[in-house]
């Protein structure tokens, strides 16, 4: 078992269309301390997954991911965030359309700031992706964590991704 020192972990925030496919990819990620879904992005407190599909709120339905940077950097992370989902379709993956289902990367501090902003600038030229990405790069703002139903889904539920890749 790996050991984490508490005090070095850092968290990440991901929008990338259905969260419980964006949690089932990271929870697989060596240095992946945890992770957790909920809503990030929008004017409403409180919000419930309800409020937030009424498209009312502005949040975005995100994945936070707390790790280990000396086992996983944030640019892996990064690149797992663009492996994950097309980041060129707004509002939209899949059969999800709506603005939580938008590509959002959020920053919690000026150092994953610049990673993203770069990962993106790089994905932009040297990628797969054939049209623009319409990513967002945003500071994070509070973290309004889902319904228990929606923590660790697939786990609990079966399936492994909701994603169209």
């Amino acid at each position: 078992m790996t050991s984490f020192d508490k005090e070095k972990l850092q968290k990440a925030t991901f929008g990338a269309g259905c969260f419980w496919g964006v949690e089932a990819a990271f929870q697989k990620v060596p240095g992946v301390v945890s992770t957790a879904v909920g809503y990030m992005g929008g004017s409403y407190d409180s919000p419930t997954y309800k409020d937030v599909c009424s498209h009312k709120t502005g949040h975005a339905e995100v994945t936070e991911v707390v790790f280990d940077p000396n086992i996983v950097t944030y640019d892996r992370l990064l690149d797992i965030f663009w492996s994950i989902h097309d980041p060129t379709t707004l509002d939209r993956q899949g059969p999800d359309r709506g603005s939580q289902y938008r590509s959002v990367i959020f920053y919690h501090d000026e150092g994953q700031e610049k990673l993203a902003r770069a990962s993106k600038e790089r994905m932009s030229r040297f990628g797969k992706f054939h049209k623009p990405i319409v990513t967002l790069v945003e500071p994070a703002k509070r973290f309004w964590i889902a319904e228990e139903y929606h923590q660790r889904y697939f786990e609990k539920h079966g399936g492994g991704s909701c994603h169209v890749l």
